[in-house]
């Protein structure tokens, strides 16, 4: 059976709120998580305390179970305070709730405190060996963004026949499965060192021998069985909540570059020249368009967002071809265009742009890093026109 908390009664707008009421906090740590390469513990914890990771989490546990677009909403408000935060908050929240693909042991294993936080990708799989009762794991994952301070981490295995992965009869190839274990189980390595989204502490860990219990694991695949209390469409929606959320932070990014570059335009005359930047044309031009771009991209994930969630809810069905194609076509354009804004303001900026201490080059760093994230980069672009073409899937979040 699934838990009985009582789901808090908490807005958007008070969320919103929060968010605002952290600010100084957020902005006070934000140069230390840069520097120590991780999100501060101060502001992972107060926000957390704050409510905001429970907003993709299960009403069933205490969560919010928001829409999606009101999530995205309260990511870009954290964003463009400090992209890093804003990472972390999206990850640590939207990796949790593929506890739905396993059994309700499992999910009142993750959940059963209430909402959690929780870091992991799926690649490459570890190696894992069947011993009573469950698996003994050895391997190393990348990219764990938030893995110092999340409760729980997750990573792909595959069953080990010897030396090798033990091929399924029928595909010939291995078959994945996701393992969730305690952050304190992990070794967390000091991997990641980056010019861009530095504080997101997205470094590797690594397991050695590990037990992990047949109810901690789950294939990896679409949600056709859902543990009781994730019977929603926000958890069918997965891994597009998570995706989404990540593109918010790079709308986050650049519509503060663009709010800030607003206000150096309204004040700056440029070296060697007597007209202030806000009445010079091509100033006003690039500006203008640095802001078009991050309101499409902005109504772009919305929109997708929307009508995928309307979708879901109105059937038992899994998500459309036509939907996953129109949302990683949001993603994606939402990450090029935002990028694209910040060049374009540092256009019309000047050598502004290039000083340490003002915020314009990191949010150039941040932006094109996060242009690179495989979920949002140029083949992904490739991988809905092999869908649009009617031939086989090649990338691993459109097959769910």
């Amino acid at each position: 059976m699934a838990s009985t908390m009582q789901a808090p009664s908490i807005s958007t707008e008070d969320l919103l709120r929060q968010v605002e009421r952290l600010r100084p906090l957020i902005e006070e740590h934000k140069a230390s998580a840069e520097a120590d390469r991780q999100l501060s513990r101060v502001v992972y914890d107060a926000m957390f305390d704050a409510g905001l990771f429970a907003m993709q989490a299960p009403r069933a546990y205490g969560g919010l179970e928001l829409h999606p677009v009101e999530t995205m909403r309260v990511l870009e408000a954290v964003g463009r305070i400090d992209p890093a935060a804003a990472w972390n908050l999206s990850m640590n929240q939207a990796i949790p709730a593929f506890a739905a693909g396993l059994t309700d042991e499992g999910a009142r294993e993750i959940y059963g405190d209430g909402p959690t936080t929780m870091a992991g990708a799926l690649n490459p799989p570890a190696a894992a060996t069947r011993v009573d009762g469950g698996w003994r794991v050895t391997g190393q994952c990348p990219f764990g963004s938030g893995c110092h301070h999340a409760r729980w981490l997750t990573m792909p295995a595959v069953e080990m026949d010897g030396d090798r992965p033990k091929l399924d009869p029928a595909t010939g190839q291995p078959t994945p499965f996701a393992v969730f274990f305690p952050r304190s189980e992990a070794k967390i390595l000091d991997t990641w060192h980056t010019f861009g989204m530095r504080g997101t502490g997205s470094a590797d860990y690594a397991v050695e021998n590990l037990f992990v219990p047949d109810y901690l694991t789950m294939p990896v695949g679409p949600l056709r069985n859902p543990a009781p209390g994730f019977e929603g469409p926000l958890f069918r929606l997965n891994p597009f909540t998570a995706l989404l959320g990540e593109a918010s932070v790079s709308v986050g990014v650049a519509a503060a570059m663009v709010d800030a570059a607003t206000d150096l335009c309204r004040t700056k005359t440029p070296a060697y020249n007597a007209t202030p930047l806000r009445e010079q044309q091509l100033a006003q031009y690039l500006m203008g368009r640095a802001k078009a771009r991050v309101e499409a991209s902005r109504d772009t994930l919305y929109r997708a967002a929307e009508a995928a969630y309307d979708e879901l809810a109105s059937t038992d069905a899994l998500l459309s071809v036509e939907s996953k194609i129109r949302l990683q076509g949001a993603l994606c354009f939402a990450a090029e265009m935002c990028a694209e804004a910040v060049r374009l303001t540092n256009d019309a900026i000047g050598a502004s742009s290039i000083r340490t201490g003002l915020p314009y080059e990191r949010h150039f760093r941040d932006a094109h890093v996060l242009l690179q994230h495989s979920d949002k980069s140029s083949p992904r672009y490739a991988s809905m026109g092999r869908l649009m073409f009617g031939l086989e899937n090649d990338w691993v979040w459109l097959s769910f």
